[in-house]
């Protein structure tokens, strides 16, 4: 029974399976691509952000209209509407014509994530609950409606702002899009009650009611890759489960499924033309990286392991995305991760050769938390002093010593950077790394060099207590060799 209860979350819930296990992953052919890959994971450090029109009653994106008994996702819709979904979802819905952020300033938040040491930003452009962050002409539920309020605003076309104040200050951009979308009648027809989070009708029977919805895919995607939106460097697509599947997946899909959940009561493929759509978006943005979140196969450019951070070095490009608060959406009463905490994070992730995506929600009126600003400051100051250690890096073989301590090193390999967690004390000695004669060692922040010598555990090292002073959160030695 236990065996056939993982197989079903497996199937459904893909992305539950563990970072920690390494993915098949399929290297794009294509040496632009190539190029745009290595960059990227030069830069280290990201912003994404979670914003739509249910920050204004502080709850989980989308996921509390999905018919689904998530108990995470739903308990503002049993608290407030019992069991009277269709009264809840009438209420989500509306919350468009409460949607006023007049606070909003992307040109504050790019400098503050520009501080901060960023280099690159996702945006959700629209969640699963198919409200629209932009000026799309293929429907009327979006920012810039007239039913919205902020429609009047001049800045009413939030991603094409948010895309143009974090380009000017030399950010990379990325759109977040959900491939699923539960306001659409091509996904959820309203000829039928949706049931879970899948389409709620037979693609078999119904191919045209799924061809319009692929096409309304692909044309809201052509809209934000079509120039208007400026250069998009990512195309960060999620809502994994919407993919095509082969007959035996849906096979295997059926047999375990059916054997009494009924939230995953779907398995059908719900193929959204994945190599027309690269082609079509590609035509626009040539380098595009494509990451098709949890589809394995040559449109998933990079891995996404989502709160979570793997144990050890994964053999591809891949990026951690998560939450500086708990919830990726804003709830005022959530409690941020310290700063000691998120840098650490970053040195973890880095040091195991990924990139940290770091996922801030806006409020309703169009500001972060205060924690969050003050969160993105300090950061920012320790990246001043040790930026050089985490841009442009890359794995070291042995990449930890313990708990609290990380390794890795420059892309020619001639440089070694240590990660002490604790605050080191004079003398420390390090047991995972060798150093020749001839390498200077010292501490970042400071100029002074620091002595060492080669013993029979390891690799004994004096620093300054002036140095040690200096720093914060995490010390950084820098060790090159001559």
């Amino acid at each position: 029974m236990k065996k056939k209860l993982v197989l079903i979350l497996l199937a459904v819930f893909p992305f539950v399976s563990s970072a920690n296990e390494p993915k098949k992953y399929f290297p794009d052919p294509d040496t632009t691509i190539q190029r745009r890959l290595e960059e990227w994971q030069d830069f280290k450090f990201g912003l994404l952000m979670h914003w739509g029109t249910y920050s204004q009653w502080n709850i989980v994106e989308s996921w509390s209209i999905c018919p689904e008994d998530l108990s995470w996702a739903t308990g503002a819709r049993k608290k407030d509407y019992g069991n009277d979904y269709n009264d809840y979802r009438k209420s989500y819905e509306n919350l468009k014509t409460t949607f006023n952020p007049v606070k909003f300033d992307p040109g504050k938040w790019a400098d503050c994530a520009k501080a901060a040491g960023m280099k690159y930003v996702i945006f959700t452009t629209k969640h699963h609950d198919g409200f629209c962050m932009w000026d799309t002409k293929l429907t009327d539920y979006k920012v810039t409606d007239a039913a919205c309020p902020f429609s009047a605003n001049p800045h009413s076309n939030i991603a094409q702002e948010v895309f143009s104040a974090f380009r000017e200050r030399g950010f990379w951009t990325g759109a977040y899009f959900s491939k699923p979308d539960w306001h659409s009648d091509f996904y959820w027809w309203k000829k039928f009650p949706p049931v879970d989070r899948n389409a709620n009708y037979s693609i078999a029977k119904y191919p045209e009611q799924w061809q319009k919805f692929v096409n309304y895919t692909h044309n809201q995607l052509l809209e934000l890759t079509g120039g208007d939106y400026g250069k998009i460097d990512i195309l960060w697509l999620d809502g994994g489960w919407v993919r095509k599947k082969t007959n035996e997946e849906v096979e295997e899909t059926l047999t375990e499924v059916y054997e009494g959940s009924r939230w995953a009561r779907n398995p059908q493929s719900q193929d959204i033309d994945m190599p027309s759509l690269v082609k079509k978006v590609r035509a626009k943005q040539n380098d595009l990286i494509v990451v098709d979140r949890d589809v394995p196969g040559p449109y998933q450019n990079y891995l996404t392991p989502e709160q979570q951070i793997p144990d050890s070095i994964l053999p591809y490009p891949w990026e951690t995305c998560m939450t500086m608060a708990n919830s990726w959406s804003y709830v005022a009463t959530d409690t941020y991760k310290t700063s000691d905490k998120l840098i650490e994070t970053l040195v973890d992730v880095v040091s195991k050769g990924g990139n940290l995506l770091l996922n801030i929600g806006p409020s309703p009126e169009g500001e972060y938390a205060p924690e969050a600003y003050a969160r993105l400051a300090d950061i920012g100051k320790w990246m001043n002093v040790n930026g050089e250690a985490i841009y442009g890096t890359r794995p070291f073989v042995n990449f930890k010593e313990g708990d609290r301590i990380r390794y890795t090193k420059s892309k020619d390999g001639k440089t070694r950077f240590v990660y002490l967690f604790d605050e080191p004390t004079k003398n420390i000695t390090l047991k995972n790394i060798t150093v020749t004669k001839t390498a200077r060692v010292k501490l970042l922040g400071s100029a002074t060099t620091c002595k060492f010598t080669a013993t029979s555990e390891g690799v004994s090292i004096t620093i300054p207590t002036s140095a040690i002073a200096n720093c914060k959160n995490v010390w950084v030695l820098r060790i090159d060799e001559f």
